[in-house]
């Protein structure tokens, strides 16, 4: 707790200033120690703007990370140039469908597949947004009108469709199938062959089964060295922390031993400071050092521990002598000098001279 104090103090001089602290900066300043008026900002002992020096950020330098797609050699053969076409109608999501439109769109999504049947892909297209304005609901006309856009070399096109009927349906395998296809047509190859899984663990498909085999090798090349890239990022971010933790530590060490060497110098030139933060503790003892007479006094005792006879008769200043020999079981440090062979009784009693209490031991 004393340490704690002491580290408080030293990285904030500044509290000594405070007018409650007022008798223990004129007790410091009485033993020749001196508090200036202004204290300049100080950073000792703060972990936080503690940094290694040049050494050490130089011989240990951190890690680089890879970008996640160096070096890896993929078959990029049969990727496109993606499409920039306006967005598709996508119809009104919230709309309430009446029985007459879905007959009517399920009209329109014959029609629809028989032009697709004759290689009529555009007109195949108008008439499956026809139905989807009729029938805004269904996620087979959004997957059946991506596949249009699949055919004509539309991947984004594709795409929209394909998420569309996948949020109006999850398990929609074909909206999968499809839409893992535009992937690999613009060479993702890791989302084409997450959505072409995904289609096959749904409702297994040759297409795309051969589909998924295709993208695979590129896929796990990918998905390996983003394993890697992880891996090395999150042995970076380790390596950060058990630096800064060892940092923290050392710092923590060096303070505690500062600390510990200030409290023995200031033990052994007599400031008792190892009683000192049970003494901030008490506030009987704190309101009593307020007391100008008691506070001079006390300094007059520090400056020479045998001043304490002209003293000894004044109830007040005895009763807080005795109260400090009590709470702490001992004679403060800064008075011990005064009494090697025991403390003087308290009360204003005065020893006769025929009566050897010891009081004047080592006074002569």
């Amino acid at each position: 707790q004393l340490n704690g104090f002491i580290d408080l103090c030293r990285k904030d001089p500044k509290i000594l200033l405070d007018p409650e602290l007022a008798f223990f900066k004129s007790y410091i300043e009485s033993m020749g120690g001196r508090i200036p008026a202004a204290v300049p900002e100080t950073n000792f002992g703060s972990p936080k703007t503690s940094r290694p020096g040049p050494a050490e950020e130089e011989g240990q330098p951190d890690p680089e990370v890879e970008s996640e797609e160096s070096d890896i050699e993929l078959d990029n053969s049969g990727v496109i140039e993606p499409d920039s076409d306006e967005p598709q109608p996508m119809g009104d999501a919230d709309k309430e469908v009446a029985e007459e439109d879905v007959e009517k769109s399920e009209e329109k999504k014959r029609e629809a597949i028989e032009a697709f049947g004759e290689g009529e892909f555009k007109k195949t297209i108008d008439i499956y947004t026809e139905a989807i304005l009729l029938n805004p609901g269904s996620a087979l006309l959004f997957a059946k009108r991506g596949q249009c856009f699949l055919k004509l070399n539309k991947p984004n096109a594709c795409i929209r469709d394909c998420s569309r009927a996948l949020e109006i349906n999850p398990d929609n395998a074909a909206a999968y199938k499809f839409r893992g296809r535009a992937h690999r047509l613009l060479g993702e190859w890791e989302d084409a062959a997450r959505d072409l899984r995904n289609a096959c663990k749904i409702d297994f498909d040759e297409q795309a089964d051969e589909w998924l085999r295709e993208v695979t090798p590129n896929a796990r090349k990918l998905e390996e060295h983003r394993r890697k890239y992880e891996r090395k990022r999150a042995e970076k971010e380790m390596k950060e922390k058990l630096d800064r933790a060892r940092r923290a530590r050392e710092e923590h060490v060096k303070a505690a031993k500062s600390a510990g060497a200030q409290g023995d110098d200031e033990g052994s030139a007599g400031l008792g400071m190892g009683d000192f933060y049970q003494f901030l503790k008490d506030p009987e003892l704190v309101q009593a050092f307020q007391d100008p007479e008691l506070a001079a006094a006390f300094q007059d005792i520090t400056a020479n521990p045998a001043n304490f006879v002209k003293y000894q008769n004044n109830p007040k200043i005895s009763a807080v002598i005795t109260k400090l020999a009590n709470k702490f079981g001992a004679m403060p440090e800064a008075f011990r000098g005064a009494f090697p062979g025991g403390f003087p009784p308290s009360g204003g009693t005065s020893s006769g001279p025929g009566t050897d209490t010891g009081d004047d031991v080592g006074l002569d």
